[in-house]
């Protein structure tokens, strides 16, 4: 699941959750617990200390009622997403994009790919350690997924359609991260340890969709995120090939293709859900719009920078990878394929609902406008993941 930027005051207010209160200078981002206290009683220190929840978190917001619908789709869902889904023998492998460690020219291959990287600026690759990073953090996606009522995977190793739809896009999914960071350790242009702790602190913060443990919410939330990962992919392949690494852009180009084929799956379910209960299904979009979509890296944390997420972030807005724009088309696009202007027989609420979705893309697009003017103003920031090297934000 990738993508997940911030860009400029207005527009950040679209894309990221609400700031935690900052901690003063040179205040530590991880808390460790005291190993004496004045009765000289030593207590253990906690090896990590996850920062605070963003929002107060409501849980299990759905009605009983509504469980037994997704209960009921079970077999739609054998039938519809699960088809989405390829076998382990027809999926390409991290392998087929890599040099053969077990071939004599090994050596060569690593030396071609290694020049070919001289050739990538900088910014590009606080991009795409970016989006390997949030890939990385799978266990964490997993997780939500498993949180949503009438969905999870209650045993592990449960047959439901939808479980068995949860471990293999896990499984699937599980092949962006280890490709793309094999890549980018081969490259040499990285601080591979650096990158590790920040995967480390990153599982260990979890993140916050805000999707209450509901399905509606959560199945809205992965459609928004599949079809940003799929942009976000998208173009760092074209940079990618821009710069001359034919290689890395086959490599971008072939992980937004999955993308693109978990989105499908995802809308489709949500597509069902405007089917069978219109009323519910537009007031959860409007739901998590209002809440804004929070991008599943917005905990990112390096052991140094405490802003890391918003640096980030908009260096590839300023890229071009992911921008302020692409969440308004993103949600404009979803609109219309969910076909919610088309929409009747709404209650009240629902009708409401309707009328504020349809009309937030211009409205996120005239602040994207005005953060693009502040941007230009904007100085530099050392990175971590490329040895402290300052880049232009």
């Amino acid at each position: 699941m990738a993508s997940r930027l911030a860009f400029g005051a207005e527009a950040l207010l679209c894309l990221s959750p609400s700031k935690p209160k900052k901690r003063a200078p040179g205040s530590p981002k991880v808390l460790m617990v005291s190993s004496s206290l004045s009765t000289g009683v030593e207590v253990p220190k906690r090896p990590f200390t996850p920062p605070r929840e963003v929002h107060v978190q409501v849980t299990h917001s759905m009605p009983p009622q509504k469980i037994e619908i997704f209960k009921s789709l079970d077999k739609w869902a054998e039938d519809n997403i699960l088809t989405h889904l390829r076998p382990v023998e027809k999926c390409w492998q991290p392998q087929d994009f890599l040099p053969d460690p077990s071939s004599d020219g090994f050596h060569d291959e690593v030396k071609e790919l290694r020049e070919r990287a001289k050739e990538l600026p900088d910014d590009y690759f606080v991009c795409l350690v970016g989006d390997m990073i949030t890939e990385e953090a799978l266990p964490t996606y997993q997780t939500m997924l498993n949180t949503l009522d009438g969905v999870r995977d209650e045993t592990g190793a449960s047959l439901t359609s939808w479980a068995i739809w949860t471990r293999a896009w896990t499984a699937e999914e599980n092949r962006h991260g280890d490709l793309l960071n094999k890549y980018l350790y081969l490259t040499g242009r990285v601080d591979m340890r650096q990158i590790e702790k920040t995967i480390q602190y990153l599982i260990g913060s979890g993140m916050d969709p805000r999707t209450e443990n509901s399905p509606y919410l959560g199945f809205i939330y992965t459609s928004f995120q599949e079809r940003a990962t799929f942009i976000s992919h998208g173009n760092t392949a074209r940079h990618a090939k821009e710069h001359g690494d034919l290689k890395l852009a086959q490599i971008c180009g072939i992980i937004a293709s999955d993308e693109k084929r978990h989105e499908t799956a995802y809308t489709k379910i949500v597509e069902k859900l405007f089917e069978i209960d219109p009323d519910g299904t537009v007031l959860a979009l409007a739901d998590m719009m209002k809440k804004k979509i929070s991008m599943p890296a917005h905990l990112m944390y390096d052991g140094q920078d405490d802003n890391l997420f918003e640096h980030f972030s908009t260096v590839a807005q300023r890229l071009g990878v992911y921008t302020a724009k692409d969440y308004a088309d993103i949600l404009e696009f979803l609109v219309a394929r969910w076909k919610v202007a088309e929409l009747s027989g709404l209650s009240g609420e629902g009708t409401k609902a309707q009328d504020y979705v349809c009309t937030l893309a211009p409205r996120i697009r005239r602040l994207e406008e005005r953060a693009q003017g502040r941007a230009k103003q904007a100085g530099t920031v050392p990175f971590s993941w490329i040895y402290g090297r300052e880049v232009q934000l």
